[in-house]
């Protein structure tokens, strides 16, 4: 898969070599849940049905970021480098990067067809059914199916519900707002995962018989509930069932400290200061609390880990 970023206006794109017409998937698809990869696998499906080139044209940062309309899109369900890895998995050849910028914004919807689509030689479009594009977003699915003809074939995918509800991602976050991981993974169609490096934390873990690994993160992740939770760590190639605790440690800090994830690894025993960790977060235990001693604090944990391990089992036998 070929990784092309662009900025409006398309300048230069001759390099390229797009010696066959695209179908094209557009949209942020922050999260990448279920209804976006049926947006995305539909125009794959399409571009092997016609001897296309698939494509997704996606924009960085998130468009309301710039727009101003809350600070919350700051934080992703997927950075960047997660959504393209993801892209890929679902069998798409080329993923253009629009910088959203001031000057996209202003871009109107007819711009947008003429000087972006037609350039890149779309010939199939898809999109999700609450598609808007274009200045202060006056286009949407049916102005685009309007704007696309006669050479612009536009399909517009209807939505997913789960539970009678539509399955976006504003559904996921507050999914992860509550601690229910398995409604967020339903929507995902896979686990939530957040990814960073290990770093050095205050090694109270390893005096009380339970060493954690601290991650910083590698990008503004959307934060679950502060708590307890099952989780699979995955380094490299290999997954690691253990427990994790993401919060203020009341226990020892006075202060308000900001949170951090502390994950006990099952049966490992390793330096991985300074290595990649991916952690899937797979059900919330329980909220955190201040213990009155250490003791309580270590028996605690035992209980956690315990459920920990009848959780992941019984998910691992869901799979």
């Amino acid at each position: 898969m070929e990784i092309i970023p662009l900025s409006f206006p398309l300048n230069g794109l001759s390099t390229l070599s797009l010696d066959k017409p695209l179908s094209i998937a557009i949209g942020h698809f922050d999260g990448v849940h279920r209804g976006h990869q049926n947006v995305i696998r539909q125009a794959v499906a399409q571009a092997k049905e016609a001897e296309m080139l698939s494509a997704v044209l996606t924009f960085d940062p998130h468009p309301k970021e710039v727009l101003g309309q809350g600070d919350q899109y700051y934080r992703c369900l997927t950075p960047l480098e997660v959504k393209t890895a993801l892209f890929a998995e679902l069998g798409v050849d080329l993923v253009f990067i629009m910088r959203f910028d001031q000057e996209f914004a202003s871009v109107s919807p007819e711009r947008f067809v003429d000087e972006v689509l037609r350039i890149l030689r779309a010939k199939q479009v898809v999109v999700g059914f609450d598609f808007n594009f274009g200045h202060r977003g006056s286009g949407n699915a049916e102005a685009l199916q309007r704007l696309g003809q006669p050479d612009i074939a536009v399909h517009v995918i209807e939505p997913l519900f789960e539970d009678g509800k539509k399955v976006s991602s504003t559904y996921i976050r507050e999914a992860l707002e509550m601690g229910d991981l398995e409604l967020a993974e339903r929507l995902l169609g896979r686990p939530y995962e957040v990814q960073g490096i290990v770093i050095h934390g205050d090694k109270r873990g390893r005096t009380i018989g339970f060493p954690t690994a601290n991650l910083q993160f590698n990008a503004p992740y959307i934060a679950p509930r502060i708590g307890v939770y099952a989780m699979i760590a995955m380094l490299g190639d290999k997954a690691y069932p253990g427990v994790l605790n993401y919060g203020l440690k009341p226990t020892f800090n006075k202060d308000d400290l900001l949170p951090v994830m502390e994950a006990h690894l099952f049966d490992f025993h390793g330096d991985i200061y300074g290595e990649q960790m991916r952690l899937q977060l797979i059900s919330f235990i329980r909220a955190e609390k201040k213990f009155n001693s250490i003791d309580e604090l270590v028996q605690q944990i035992q209980t956690d880990s315990e459920r920990a391990k009848e959780i992941l089992s019984y998910h691992g036998e869901e799979k």
